[in-house]
């Protein structure tokens, strides 16, 4: 089986579908391919059940554009769409192409018209889109994996040492718990842990990223990419600015501040959450 997701949105939200994708490869036996914005393709290339992610611009996409990824996921042959995208262009595309099986929340197109979750962790409201085709979500059991190679590259240009590690994502900008405040916070944790190594996330390629962070015992986030990258590794994550809804209920995974308000958050409440104070 051929099967094919459109998925717009940031990494965040491409993260949020991994599970939902490893289900119907694993489930389906289906060689998926994932239409995504550009700068998501690298992203894609981390999932092992991910035969191919085509390249596209959901927001400025032309007639042309369109026209043209039509041709693209005509020349396979298709059996089942889940469709994250809207609007008319698109429902016109889907229309227009042989997919018998075409699931979305809404649009002309849907041959099955699915009701979107609220209030759920995002990675099991994917289960909705999946039920109509008999795929069964566990998102809680997805873990993702990665090559040893890249993990032993990735440890060996840890922070000498053998104390714990301790990656730090700050999201950055407007909102954001205050940058002073990150620089501190190591200081802080070495009083008590005078063997704590840090590392500083967001740097190198998505693959480098996530090797770094499956090599660290403890993530402190507010990146949205970053919470849901750990969420996915099976890491302990505290998740500044997320709310516990949108995060699994397991043990060492916490929500701790809210976002766009985190300039409030202090260092005795961080240190708490990651068990140090």
């Amino acid at each position: 089986m051929r099967a094919l997701f459109l998925i717009p949105g940031d990494s965040s939200l491409q993260l949020q579908a991994f599970p939902a994708v490893g289900a119907v490869a694993d489930q389906l036996q289906a060689q998926v391919q994932i239409v995504c914005p550009p700068e998501a393709v690298p992203l894609w290339g981390l999932h092992p059940g991910v035969s191919r992610a085509v390249p596209f611009n959901f927001e400025a996409g032309t007639l042309a554009d369109w026209a043209n990824l039509l041709g693209t996921i005509r020349e396979p042959d298709f059996q089942l769409c889940i469709n994250r995208a809207g609007g008319r262009q698109v429902d016109l595309m889907l229309s227009m192409s042989h997919i018998p099986s075409r699931i979305a929340s809404g649009g002309f197109s849907a041959t099955e018209r699915v009701k979107e979750p609220q209030g759920i962790w995002p990675c099991q409201a994917w289960e909705a889109w999946l039920q109509p085709i008999g795929v069964r979500l566990e998102a809680e059991v997805f873990r993702l994996t990665l090559p040893p190679a890249e993990l032993r590259q990735a440890a060996a240009e840890l922070p000498s040492g053998d104390g714990p590690v301790l990656l730090l994502a700050p999201a950055g900008g407007e909102g954001d718990w205050p940058q002073e405040r990150w620089q501190e916070l190591p200081g802080l944790i070495r009083r008590s842990l005078p063997n704590l190594r840090t590392l500083a996330g967001g740097t190198g390629t998505i693959r480098e990223q996530a090797a770094r962070m499956a090599n660290a015992d403890v993530v402190l986030a507010s990146d949205p990419a970053s919470i849901e990258l750990a969420v996915l590794l099976g890491l302990p994550v505290v998740a500044l600015g997320r709310a516990s809804s949108a995060l699994p209920s397991r043990q060492g995974v916490q929500a701790l501040g809210r976002a766009g308000q985190l300039d409030g958050l202090t260092s005795a409440e961080v240190l708490s959450a990651l068990g140090l104070a």
